[in-house]
């Protein structure tokens, strides 16, 4: 796969200032002269104005050419970059041109799978190219900026290290098997073993962060009809989204939204207010309401309390769903009823004058932190494949522990050990690739 060199758009598809047509490979620089009219001297990471020419000479477009010799390029190979002007037309025929002169069309993905295979990023940082690209959010961003510079890869290289030389004690024991392994020496491999048990414990706890980072907390909106939710959703974005009326069942299905609210990306969901429904539509709006109740991470329950809260239809809520609500005490520019005074997790608020907006946006924060610890500082946030692996790593060195306090054979111990190595390479892609190669870079963009 890496003998052919090839080709992509690595801009977004539409009508732009630029464009930047992208190739990697070892014909990059042999095929560069059927594809431009190059200077007489090419040097490696500078601009250079070139024209690109067709089968005939004609010129199709002008435009700045760099290239960069590998290994010292983000591949690994040689690339060329033509940066031209970003009509649709125009960049698909240098494009065209590129595949028209030996070059292959890029899979998705591929130049950054390239990348990893020659050796230039481990595969938690190829990930986090995706992560980059796709973040929405302030914390989101600097998690995958933080996995693009290796926190994550270089924790599960240290845990490896740590586990080695327990590891090479049992091989030797395995070696030598009329010794038996002293009281002093497994003490000291298990205090390595809990060790390394516990930095595997501390990285899966940062996936449920790393889910909502990525993701998006979903957030739901829900009440009673004409209680303000679509209003409230209104505010929360800072333009009109959802119709606002005082016609009650104005919202018939559900509305999807992302935000952020101090650095964490949320999906917000606004629904159809849950009364007994007037007709068949309805009724189905009122059960996506209470399935999207189901999914949640975050319910902000919002009630008129300006009425009497006796009066008032509450949502009943799982209870580990309780502890992830919010209660908005709506229409506050109307009064509050004494009946709400007191209320756990209630913030007053007017969509009128946007009084409680802020308190709310903290609300929110603080009950989403409630996932797992938000940090804001230097966030490592774990993805759903690692953290299966550092979770069959935590397996099979419990497994270990448990075999090496029991006495068991060493031979036991050491394929435990073993596995667990293996596990942690998972992480970082140095065992078992091929596999999971394709899963990853398929959810690439093409010319990235």
């Amino acid at each position: 796969m890496l003998n052919d060199t090839i080709v992509a758009i690595s801009t977004a598809l539409g009508e732009a200032a630029i464009s930047v047509v992208r190739v990697s490979g070892p014909q990059a620089l042999q095929i560069a002269p059927q594809v431009f009219k190059l200077p007489a001297k090419l040097l490696p990471r500078q601009a250079h104005l070139v024209s690109v020419v067709d089968e005939d000479g004609g010129v199709l477009d002008h435009g700045l050419l760099l290239h960069f010799k590998g290994p010292a390029s983000y591949t690994g190979e040689d690339v060329v970059e033509f940066h031209g002007h970003g009509g649709v037309l125009v960049t698909q025929r240098v494009l065209d041109r590129w595949l028209a002169c030996g070059a292959r069309a890029a899979e998705p993905g591929e130049f950054t799978q390239r990348a990893f295979l020659n050796g230039k990023m481990d595969l938690t940082q190829a990930e986090a190219v995706m992560d980059l690209i796709h973040a929405q959010s302030t914390l989101a961003l600097r998690a995958a900026n933080e996995q693009l510079g290796g926190a994550i890869g270089r924790e599960a290289t240290a845990m490896q290290q740590e586990i080695i030389p327990v590891l090479a004690h049992i091989e030797a024991y395995i070696d030598f098997p009329e010794e038996d392994i002293s009281p002093e020496t497994g003490a000291a491999l298990l205090l390595r073993i809990d060790a390394v048990l516990a930095r595997a414990q501390k990285l899966i706890a940062t996936s449920e962060q790393g889910r909502i980072l990525r993701h998006g907390a979903r957030t739901v909106i829900s009440g009673a009809p004409n209680v303000g939710k679509s209003s409230l959703l209104n505010v929360l974005l800072g333009f009109e989204r959802a119709i606002v009326s005082p016609t009650a069942g104005t919202t018939r299905d559900t509305i999807e939204e992302i935000i952020q609210v101090h650095g964490i990306p949320l999906r917000l969901v606004d629904t159809a207010g849950l009364r007994e429904a007037g007709d068949d539509i309805e009724r189905v709006g009122i059960h996506r309401t209470e399935r999207e109740l189901e999914r949640a991470d975050l319910v902000i329950e919002v009630v008129d309390a300006s009425l009497p809260a006796a009066s008032v239809r509450r949502l009943v809520l799982p209870e580990v769903s309780a502890n992830r609500r919010i209660l908005i005490l709506n229409k506050a520019d109307l009064g509050i009823h004494p009946d709400w005074i007191g209320e756990c997790n209630a913030v007053p608020v007017s969509c009128v004058t946007g009084e409680g907006v802020e308190l709310l946006r903290d609300a929110i924060r603080d009950v989403i932190a409630t996932a797992g610890p938000l940090a804001t500082d230097h966030p490592i946030a774990i993805n759903a494949r690692h953290k299966a692996a550092f979770e069959r790593s935590a397996e099979h060195l419990l497994a270990a522990r448990a075999a090496l306090e029991s006495n068991v054979a060493p031979e036991f111990i050491a394929l435990e050990i073993r596995d667990a190595l293996q596990a942690l390479g998972d992480v970082i892609g140095q065992v078992d690739v091929e596999r999971i190669l394709d899963v990853i870079f398929s959810t690439f963009c093409i010319g990235k």
